[in-house]
């Protein structure tokens, strides 16, 4: 049997007396779309943070691809192929949507023609190949957003964390971005999503990961997840709402 691309075991994380990560276990295997939901202050981020190099973890471990990675650095995890984006988007302002892809594309290539090869391609993926030579700075949210990807993208990574991709944006972009999402698993590429919209979470999500207060609540399927009423009570209300 395969072993899952990435694996966090007990992973537990804390700020002098304060727990932001308790004990955290799932697998994620490649080729999934994993979501992981909860309430602001439930240790999401934080998590994302501690498997990608930002934060070791206080205890417990991190494996990608059956390797150690707790403690390495962010630099070093993301040339072993786990790349991320943010929940607030900083694009290079003054360089233009093509030069902000091809930041990401020098992580594997030192030739600058290649990369721009690399970052037009993945610019064609995001939707913004016709906007190569726009200033990133002057993208409205959404186009920022889908930029954000593709720098990941550029990077060729074998992971891909997307950390509140849809915050703040309107239906339409929103919507945009979850058929980013699904084509991106057509493509066999496994990702990680941290997302409040629960509706977007079922669409694009194999299994889903539940926290609350910095532990995992629940872990299942999109439909075992809205029908487990730990979560309708902690994240949905008992209304069902849409929110997670």
């Amino acid at each position: 049997m395969t072993a899952p691309l990435l694996e966090v075991r007990n992973v537990s994380r804390f700020f002098g007396g304060v727990k932001a990560n308790l004990d955290v276990t799932f697998d994620v295997e490649t080729g999934m779309v994993l979501g992981l939901i909860g309430p602001n202050g439930a240790g999401k981020t934080t998590l994302f943070n501690c498997i990608t190099g930002f934060f070791p973890p206080s205890r417990g471990e991190i494996l990608f691809e059956g390797k150690r990675i707790d403690g390495l650095s962010p630099d070093k995890v993301c040339r072993l192929g786990m790349a991320r984006t943010w929940q607030k988007v900083r694009p290079l302002a003054k360089l233009t949507v093509l030069d902000n892809a091809v930041v990401g594309a020098l992580l594997r290539t030192k030739s600058v023609k290649d990369a721009r090869e690399i970052a037009h391609a993945q610019l064609k993926v995001v939707g913004l190949a016709t906007k190569d030579s726009t200033l990133a700075g002057t993208l409205p949210i959404g186009e920022r957003k889908k930029l954000e990807v593709a720098r990941v993208l550029a990077t060729q990574p074998k992971m891909i964390l997307l950390d509140e991709v849809m915050g703040g944006l309107n239906a339409r972009e929103s919507e945009d971005l979850i058929q980013l999402i699904l084509d991106i698993k057509t493509s066999g590429l496994t990702q990680v999503v941290i997302e409040h919209d629960m509706k977007a979470i079922v669409r694009t999500c194999d299994r889903i990961v539940v926290l609350n207060s910095g532990e995992k609540l629940a872990e299942g399927t999109p439909q075992q997840i809205v029908n487990d009423p730990r979560v309708m009570t902690a994240y949905l209300g008992d209304s069902g709402g849409a929110k997670a």
